[in-house]
Protein backbone atom coordinates (compact mmCIF):
# COMPACT_ATOMS: atom_id res chain seq x y z
CA UNK A 1 0.00 0.00 0.00
CA UNK A 2 1.49 3.44 -1.09
CA UNK A 3 1.88 6.80 1.38
CA UNK A 4 -1.15 8.09 0.10
CA UNK A 5 -3.63 5.14 -0.09
CA UNK A 6 -1.87 4.39 3.87
CA UNK A 7 -2.80 7.73 4.44
CA UNK A 8 -5.99 7.83 3.44
CA UNK A 9 -7.07 4.52 5.55
CA UNK A 10 -5.60 6.12 8.63
CA UNK A 11 -7.95 8.85 7.98
CA UNK A 12 -11.19 6.77 9.04
CA UNK A 13 -12.60 5.18 11.94
CA UNK A 14 -9.63 3.38 13.77
CA UNK A 15 -11.58 0.28 13.42
CA UNK A 16 -12.42 0.50 10.57
CA UNK A 17 -8.56 1.46 9.34
CA UNK A 18 -8.00 -1.71 11.29
CA UNK A 19 -9.90 -3.62 9.63
CA UNK A 20 -9.01 -2.66 5.88
CA UNK A 21 -5.01 -2.86 6.88
CA UNK A 22 -5.20 -6.16 8.37
CA UNK A 23 -6.50 -7.55 5.02
CA UNK A 24 -3.16 -6.55 3.28
CA UNK A 25 -0.34 -9.49 3.45
CA UNK A 26 2.32 -8.93 5.58
CA UNK A 27 3.40 -6.86 8.21
CA UNK A 28 3.35 -3.23 8.16
CA UNK A 29 6.47 -1.49 7.79
CA UNK A 30 8.38 0.78 10.02
CA UNK A 31 7.87 3.78 7.30
CA UNK A 32 3.60 2.71 7.49
CA UNK A 33 3.77 3.34 11.97
CA UNK A 34 5.79 6.61 11.30
CA UNK A 35 2.98 7.32 8.75
CA UNK A 36 0.60 6.16 11.69
CA UNK A 37 2.18 8.41 14.27
CA UNK A 38 2.20 11.92 11.98
CA UNK A 39 -1.76 11.11 11.67
CA UNK A 40 -2.84 10.97 15.40
CA UNK A 41 -3.04 7.24 15.62
CA UNK A 42 -0.35 6.39 18.33
CA UNK A 43 -2.05 2.98 18.98
CA UNK A 44 -1.44 1.87 15.25
CA UNK A 45 2.06 3.13 15.54
CA UNK A 46 2.62 0.94 18.76
CA UNK A 47 1.20 -1.60 16.98
CA UNK A 48 3.19 -1.94 14.10
CA UNK A 49 6.46 0.12 14.96
CA UNK A 50 9.56 -1.79 16.89
CA UNK A 51 11.78 1.49 16.20
CA UNK A 52 11.86 2.45 19.61
CA UNK A 53 12.33 6.75 19.16
CA UNK A 54 8.77 6.18 17.02
CA UNK A 55 7.30 3.63 20.06
CA UNK A 56 8.14 6.38 22.64
CA UNK A 57 7.02 9.28 20.86
CA UNK A 58 3.85 7.20 20.16
CA UNK A 59 3.69 6.53 24.42
CA UNK A 60 3.69 10.26 24.67
CA UNK A 61 0.70 11.01 22.44
CA UNK A 62 -1.12 8.55 25.14
CA UNK A 63 0.79 10.37 28.27
CA UNK A 64 2.37 6.87 28.91
CA UNK A 65 5.59 8.34 30.38
CA UNK A 66 6.89 5.71 32.25
CA UNK A 67 6.45 4.00 29.35
CA UNK A 68 8.43 5.67 27.05
CA UNK A 69 11.21 6.31 29.24
CA UNK A 70 11.70 2.74 28.78
CA UNK A 71 11.92 2.86 25.01
CA UNK A 72 14.48 5.38 25.17
CA UNK A 73 16.38 3.96 27.88
CA UNK A 74 18.80 2.40 25.67
CA UNK A 75 19.36 5.22 23.09
CA UNK A 76 22.07 7.50 23.28
CA UNK A 77 22.06 11.28 24.22
CA UNK A 78 21.80 12.59 20.60
CA UNK A 79 19.35 15.44 19.71
CA UNK A 80 16.31 13.27 19.19
CA UNK A 81 15.74 11.23 22.09
CA UNK A 82 16.95 13.89 24.18
CA UNK A 83 14.40 15.98 22.78
CA UNK A 84 11.79 13.14 23.50
CA UNK A 85 13.16 12.58 27.15
CA UNK A 86 12.67 16.33 27.54
CA UNK A 87 8.95 15.64 26.38
CA UNK A 88 8.70 13.36 28.63
CA UNK A 89 9.61 15.96 31.54
CA UNK A 90 7.27 18.51 30.42
CA UNK A 91 4.37 15.83 30.31
CA UNK A 92 5.26 14.73 34.27
CA UNK A 93 5.59 18.74 35.07
CA UNK A 94 8.82 17.74 36.45
CA UNK A 95 11.52 20.28 37.26
CA UNK A 96 14.46 19.51 35.18
CA UNK A 97 12.02 19.91 31.91
CA UNK A 98 13.51 23.10 31.15
CA UNK A 99 16.77 22.43 31.15
CA UNK A 100 15.96 18.64 29.46
CA UNK A 101 14.82 21.13 26.56
CA UNK A 102 18.07 23.17 26.97
CA UNK A 103 19.66 20.42 26.60
CA UNK A 104 18.16 18.96 23.67
CA UNK A 105 18.37 22.17 21.74
CA UNK A 106 22.01 22.54 22.32
CA UNK A 107 22.14 18.80 20.79
CA UNK A 108 20.45 19.53 17.98
CA UNK A 109 22.70 22.62 16.99
CA UNK A 110 25.52 20.74 17.41
CA UNK A 111 24.50 17.77 15.14
CA UNK A 112 22.85 20.29 12.80
CA UNK A 113 19.38 18.47 12.82
CA UNK A 114 16.82 21.16 11.63
CA UNK A 115 13.84 18.84 12.70
CA UNK A 116 15.14 18.23 16.50
CA UNK A 117 16.04 21.63 16.75
CA UNK A 118 12.59 22.87 15.29
CA UNK A 119 10.78 20.51 17.81
CA UNK A 120 13.18 21.96 20.64
CA UNK A 121 12.73 25.32 20.00
CA UNK A 122 8.67 24.59 19.75
CA UNK A 123 9.08 22.59 23.18
CA UNK A 124 11.04 25.58 24.99
CA UNK A 125 8.52 27.96 23.64
CA UNK A 126 5.67 26.07 25.43
CA UNK A 127 7.36 25.99 28.76
CA UNK A 128 8.29 29.29 28.50
CA UNK A 129 4.83 30.56 27.77
CA UNK A 130 3.22 30.60 31.03
CA UNK A 131 5.55 33.41 32.57
CA UNK A 132 7.16 35.01 30.00
CA UNK A 133 5.35 35.61 26.55
CA UNK A 134 8.10 37.72 25.00
CA UNK A 135 10.77 34.63 25.35
CA UNK A 136 8.62 32.26 24.26
CA UNK A 137 8.28 34.11 21.33
CA UNK A 138 12.06 34.41 20.93
CA UNK A 139 12.83 31.28 21.56
CA UNK A 140 10.01 30.33 18.56
CA UNK A 141 11.56 33.20 16.38
CA UNK A 142 14.31 30.41 15.97
CA UNK A 143 12.51 27.75 15.27
CA UNK A 144 10.74 29.92 12.33
CA UNK A 145 14.45 30.94 10.86
CA UNK A 146 15.38 27.71 10.89
CA UNK A 147 12.16 26.55 8.26
CA UNK A 148 13.26 29.70 6.49
CA UNK A 149 16.90 28.96 6.13
CA UNK A 150 16.45 25.25 5.25
CA UNK A 151 13.65 26.14 2.59
CA UNK A 152 10.93 24.47 4.23
CA UNK A 153 7.35 25.92 5.62
CA UNK A 154 7.24 26.71 8.82
CA UNK A 155 6.13 23.97 11.17
CA UNK A 156 2.63 23.63 12.53
CA UNK A 157 2.99 22.49 16.07
CA UNK A 158 5.32 25.72 15.70
CA UNK A 159 2.88 28.31 14.46
CA UNK A 160 0.26 26.64 16.76
CA UNK A 161 2.39 27.37 20.16
CA UNK A 162 3.17 30.77 18.53
CA UNK A 163 -0.41 31.55 17.77
CA UNK A 164 -0.77 31.42 21.99
CA UNK A 165 2.27 33.55 22.22
CA UNK A 166 0.94 36.37 19.93
CA UNK A 167 -2.40 36.32 21.88
CA UNK A 168 -0.93 36.31 25.81
CA UNK A 169 1.50 39.47 24.39
CA UNK A 170 -1.71 41.07 22.72
CA UNK A 171 -1.90 40.54 19.39
CA UNK A 172 -5.25 38.79 18.49
CA UNK A 173 -5.78 39.27 14.87
CA UNK A 174 -2.32 38.41 14.11
CA UNK A 175 -2.28 35.52 16.19
CA UNK A 176 -5.38 34.29 14.67
CA UNK A 177 -3.82 34.45 11.57
CA UNK A 178 -0.78 32.54 12.49
CA UNK A 179 -3.13 29.65 14.13
CA UNK A 180 -4.86 29.65 10.64
CA UNK A 181 -1.99 29.03 8.84
CA UNK A 182 -1.03 26.27 11.55
CA UNK A 183 -4.65 24.36 11.08
CA UNK A 184 -4.09 24.40 7.69
CA UNK A 185 -0.76 22.71 7.73
CA UNK A 186 -1.52 20.24 10.78
CA UNK A 187 -1.46 16.77 10.63
CA UNK A 188 -5.28 15.25 11.59
CA UNK A 189 -5.91 14.21 15.61
CA UNK A 190 -2.07 15.67 16.25
CA UNK A 191 -0.86 18.18 18.85
CA UNK A 192 -0.54 21.00 16.20
CA UNK A 193 -4.21 20.72 15.16
CA UNK A 194 -5.74 20.98 18.58
CA UNK A 195 -3.21 23.52 19.85
CA UNK A 196 -4.47 25.45 16.68
CA UNK A 197 -8.35 25.32 17.44
CA UNK A 198 -7.39 26.12 21.03
CA UNK A 199 -5.57 29.00 19.73
CA UNK A 200 -8.71 29.84 17.57
CA UNK A 201 -11.09 29.45 20.78
CA UNK A 202 -12.64 26.86 18.92
CA UNK A 203 -12.40 24.40 22.09
CA UNK A 204 -14.99 22.03 21.27
CA UNK A 205 -13.66 20.96 18.33
CA UNK A 206 -10.20 20.93 19.94
CA UNK A 207 -11.09 18.46 22.18
CA UNK A 208 -12.83 16.17 19.96
CA UNK A 209 -9.36 15.80 18.08
CA UNK A 210 -7.43 15.47 21.39
CA UNK A 211 -9.90 12.28 22.04
CA UNK A 212 -9.81 10.93 18.57
CA UNK A 213 -6.08 10.84 18.51
CA UNK A 214 -5.96 9.40 22.03
CA UNK A 215 -3.96 12.58 23.12
CA UNK A 216 -2.98 12.48 26.45
CA UNK A 217 -4.37 15.89 28.70
CA UNK A 218 -0.59 17.35 29.45
CA UNK A 219 -0.40 17.86 25.64
CA UNK A 220 -3.36 20.74 25.17
CA UNK A 221 -5.06 21.34 28.60
CA UNK A 222 -1.90 23.89 29.50
CA UNK A 223 -3.78 25.53 26.79
CA UNK A 224 -7.29 26.35 27.14
CA UNK A 225 -8.45 29.72 27.62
Amino acid sequence: MDAARLAEVLNRDEADARRVLDSFPGPPSEEAAALALHHGRPRLALAWGREPLTRAAARLRLGEIEEARRELAPLPDTARPALLRARAASLAGELEMEALAVHARLLARQEGDAGALVAAATLLGELYLPTDSRLSLRTLAEGLKVAELTGQEADAHLLAVLAHAQRALGAGPKAARTAEKALARAAPRSPARVLALLALGRSGEAEAEAQAGDLAPGWWQPFRR
